[in-house]
Formats: structure tokens, C-alpha cells, sequence
């Protein structure tokens, strides 16, 4: 007689879902064109054994990092829930399938945060287990879970876009003052709280590109490093520079090329978004002036929309084209 999976989720694997998400988040920008996964491993009664995150493209997933740890840990026979933010994968890429790893262990259920977004591949990992005769509950069946369900879509919000459309997840941020400007004092680059630039620079920290102007170049000599966090190592990012007139000078392509930015010349921004997501861009952040700013949100082309208006303290408000991603932070937006 076949039973029926048991859907209903624990407190234990609702606080493991919880962990896995937040622990994910930390590498949102790390792990292009893959996505950020986090993995947490319970015993038959609840008690965390391990967790895993994917860290680097090329490198361990979450599961394959889990379950490495367990064994180092020596609790790997323990191994009863494997609770992950994104569907296991079924296919052999340059890390083995994560859906052979976890049938590997002793596990018996596996706690899904998201699908996976990529229409080649989604529901493959899933069935795998299913048909191993293992529990597969995405959270999405479990209504009161609905806040952690959207997190987790939210997550992998760049990825999935690109996977759909070949695009990236297109942020916006702009700072304002009390008046609703965006030039700050003369002599100054900014006129936001510190605060606000930590802010801004896990922003920045999660991007694989920058888009600016030549107006913003050429006002602001700005570097568009990571400063105010601590950046992934390693990490490389595109500078598409609409640049038309040729108005910005040899010595700042160079420059930034120094910094280690792969410089891009699009002539609009059609071709900017499309270039930088033929280039395996996830995200992209448009910091620039007025002008290119207003276009970029007039045209539709903005998923997310930070908008930082100067206060005591600052005001953040952060919208999405996506409106139920309003009620979630985006990943790394508080780490």
C-alpha cells in the first residue's frame, strides 16, 4: 500500500527553511549564473546536523556542501530531512547532480523552497526523488508559509528572469534630497547617511553589473567598487557606460579596467540589457543621473526600485515590478 506524502511542515523545518534562506542570502552575487542556495540537514526529530551554501559558480552546491559536512561531522547516517531553498538539480553541469547526493543518504523527505525557474529542467530533481519513494513537499503547499515562500522566489529572483528570458534583474537606485534632487552639495558625491552608503554598497556587492552614464562619469569620476561591506573575492563586473558622444576620456576606461571591470560601450539601453545578459549578467544596478535613471523607470525596465530620500535618519523605500516581493528584503539587503 502506497502512503501519501505527509505535506504538513514542521516547526523545525519551518526554522531550518528560515536558516537556510538567511544563510543563502549572505552569497547573493557570489555565485553567478547560478543562483545563491542554502541547505540544512535534520535528524528524524527535528535537531539540525549540518548546513551547506553554494558559494561559487564551478564549485559545491548547497546539498553536496551539506552532506559533506554531515560526514565530517560524522552524523551523516542521521540524516532524515533535507530541507533546501531551491529544487535539487537533476543534471550532470560542472558539479554532479545534486538529486544523486541526497539519495545518497539516509533521507527519507525534502523541504523545497522554490521550483526551479529554468523551463529545460524544472520538476526534474523533484521527481527524481519522488520516485526514489521520498517525501517532496515544496513549500508552496503549505499556505501559512506563504511570507517564506515568496523569500525564496525572491531569492532567486535574478536567476529565474534570466532562465525565462535571457535578461537580467535590473535595480535601480536612486538618492534623493528633501526636494526630490539628486545632485548633492557642491564639492560633494553624496549627500545620504552612512548608513545609506552601506547600504548602496550591498547593492553594488550583489551586482554583476553597473550601467551609468557618461553625465554621471564625467560629474562624479565615481570607481563603483565595493567599500563600505566586504566584497566576494574574486568577484568581476561588467561597466556598461552609455556613452554616445564619446564624452568620457581614455584615462577612466582604463581606470576602471584597473579595478577589474570588463568596460562596455552599448548604444542605448535596449542593447545594455541585452549585451549584459548575452554576457551571463543575473543583476544589473543602474546608478546614474536624472536623465538615464528617469528612462530606465519610464521604460518599464526596472524590477526593483531603491529609492533613498535624505532625512534624519534617511528614508529607504524599495518597490518591485514583481509587487509580492514588496513584503520580503531582497537578498543581502540586510547582511
Amino acid at each position: 500500500m502506497i502512503t501519501a506524502p505527509d505535506i504538513t511542515i514542521s516547526s523545525a523545518e519551518h526554522a531550518a527553511l528560515r536558516r537556510a534562506l538567511e544563510g543563502a542570502a549572505r552569497f547573493a552575487g557570489a555565485t553567478s549564473p547560478n543562483p545563491p542556495v542554502g541547505c540544512v540537514l535534520l535528524d528524524e526529530d527535528g535537531a539540525v546536523l549540518a548546513e551547506g551554501y553554494h558559494m561559487k559558480a564551478g564549485e559545491a552546491h548547497a546539498e553536496a556542501m551539506a552532506i559533506a559536512s554531515a560526514r565530517t561531522l560524522g552524523v551523516s547516517g542521521r540524516i532524515h530531512t533535507v530541507v533546501v531553498t531551491l529544487e535539487p538539480c537533476n543534471h550532470h553541469g560542472r558539479t554532479p547532480p545534486c538529486s544523486d547526493a541526497i539519495l545518497a543518504t539516509p533521507a527519507r523527505r525534502v523541504i523545497i523552497g522554490a521550483a526551479d525557474p529554468n523551463p529545460s529542467v524544472k520538476g526534474g530533481g523533484a521527481a527524481r526523488l519522488k520516485a526514489a519513494g521520498l517525501d517532496v513537499v515544496f513549500i508552496d503547499d503549505d499556505p501559512e508559509l506563504r511570507g517564506q515562500s515568496v523569500a525564496a522566489r525572491r531569492l532567486i529572483a535574478p536567476f529565474a528572469k534570466h532562465a525565462r528570458t535571457g535578461r537580467p534583474w535590473v535595480t535601480v537606485k536612486q538618492a534623493v534630497d528633501e526636494t526630490g534632487g539628486m545632485a548633492p552639495p557642491a564639492g560633494r558625491k553624496t549627500f545620504t547617511s552612512k548608513s545609506s552608503l552601506v547600504f548602496a554598497h550591498r547593492l553594488r556587492r550583489r551586482a554583476d553589473a553597473i550601467l551609468t552614464g557618461s553625465g554621471t562619469v564625467l560629474a562624479d569620476d565615481p570607481e563603483f567598487t565595493v567599500r563600505h561591506v566586504p566584497d566576494f573575492p574574486g568577484k568581476r563586473r561588467f561597466l556598461a557606460l552609455l556613452d554616445r558622444r564619446g564624452r568620457v576620456p581614455q584615462r577612466y576606461l582604463e581606470a576602471a579596467r584597473a579595478r577589474g571591470f570588463t568596460v562596455l560601450n552599448p548604444a542605448g539601453l535596449d542593447e545594455a540589457i541585452a549585451m549584459l545578459g548575452a554576457r551571463g549578467a543575473l543583476e544589473v544596478l543602474v546608478e546614474a543621473g536624472p536623465s538615464l535613471t528617469a528612462a530606465v523607470l519610464n521604460a518599464g525596465l526596472a524590477d526593483e526600485h531603491v529609492l533613498i530620500t535624505k532625512g534624519n535618519p534617511d528614508h529607504i523605500a524599495i518597490t518591485h515590478a514583481n509587487p509580492e516581493f514588496d513584503a520580503v528584503k531582497g537578498p543581502g539587503e540586510d547582511q
